[in-house]
């Protein structure tokens, strides 16, 4: 696997190495040891489906607050997302910041992301399928969530949601959830 570093500390961009031959190919989606080997937690307690019926599907941005923050690694298995983290670590350096990322089942690329980040997308193709892996299970007194249109995050979208959920289109803004 490559792993290339986003400019928020500890997300990663993981590729597979496609080792081919006239049958096709195989490569690891998924090493303890690599992830290790780069700093990453690569435990694995839950793993979730996100199945999107429609183009310009939105959901996020959503995260765990402390003691249940989880690491991901999220992967796109058809179709084709803009996969977005934000920073909401309290001491980082980069904390509000975001990093984006074409997730692409024929790329078949995955993006890891620490604990004490959220995390959202917007799918560019119809039937886009999403296979989450996290490191702790799902906590819901500790889910939390940012606004996905929020101007204080400036997050550049490629395109205007056209399905969102009543819950993901109300949450708090930073300035009025205590972020800033």
């Amino acid at each position: 696997m490559k792993f290339t570093e986003t400019p928020l500390a500890g997300a990663f961009v993981v590729e597979i190495e496609r080792h081919t031959d006239d049958r096709g190919f195989f490569a690891r989606t998924f090493c303890r040891h690599e992830f290790e080997a780069h700093g990453l937690d690569p435990r694995i307690a839950q793993c979730n489906i996100s199945y999107n019926e429609h183009a310009r599907t939105l959901r996020g941005l959503h995260y765990q607050a402390a003691p249940h923050e989880e690491a991901k690694l999220v992967r796109c298995l058809t179709g084709r997302i803009y996969d977005v983290i934000v920073d909401v670590r309290p001491a980082s350096p980069t904390r509000l910041g975001w990093f984006a990322v074409t997730l692409d089942a024929a790329l078949r690329n995955a993006l890891y992301i620490p604990a004490g980040f959220a995390h959202g997308f917007l799918t560019l193709t119809p039937d886009a399928e999403v296979l989450y892996q996290m490191s702790v299970s799902f906590a819901p007194a500790s889910a939390r969530a940012l606004r996905w249109n929020d101007p204080a995050l400036g997050i550049v979208w490629p395109a205007e949601p056209q399905v969102i959920s009543d819950t993901d289109r109300a949450h708090a803004l930073v300035a009025e959830s205590g972020h800033d």
